[in-house]
């Protein structure tokens, strides 16, 4: 795990703690992204412990079904931050275009959040 990785999760259990609900959400949301990068592909995953019995392709046993996931880089942490952070930057764009004011003030909260993980 890098170490921005683990300011983000680590700064999740405080903002738990302190029931910050605007930090929570934008960090939950950026784990979730960096959980999907590290999911390895289903034509990635390894074909050992399929059973050719009654049922095609079936795992059998201890830990047959866990697929191993893969490890990021701090560069691939970042790049995924920067996307998350430029994502929600675009998306307050075109709710301020939309006289959506508050809804993009929002988003750039959100925005200002992200911000401090990319210094």
């Amino acid at each position: 795990m890098t170490e921005l990785a683990s300011r983000l999760r680590a700064d999740l259990s405080t903002a738990m703690r302190e029931r910050d609900r605007d930090t929570i959400r934008v960090l939950r949301t950026v784990l979730s992204a960096l959980a999907n990068a590290e999911a390895q592909p289903v034509e990635d995953a390894p074909a050992a412990g399929l059973a050719s019995g009654p049922i095609a392709g079936a795992s059998r046993g201890l830990g047959a079904t866990e697929a191993a996931r893969r490890d990021l880089d701090g560069d691939q942490v970042r790049a995924i931050v920067c996307a998350e952070r430029d994502e929600r930057v675009a998306a307050a764009d075109d709710l301020a275009r939309r006289g959506a004011p508050q809804a993009a003030a929002d988003l750039m909260a959100e925005v200002a959040v992200l911000d401090r993980y990319l210094l």
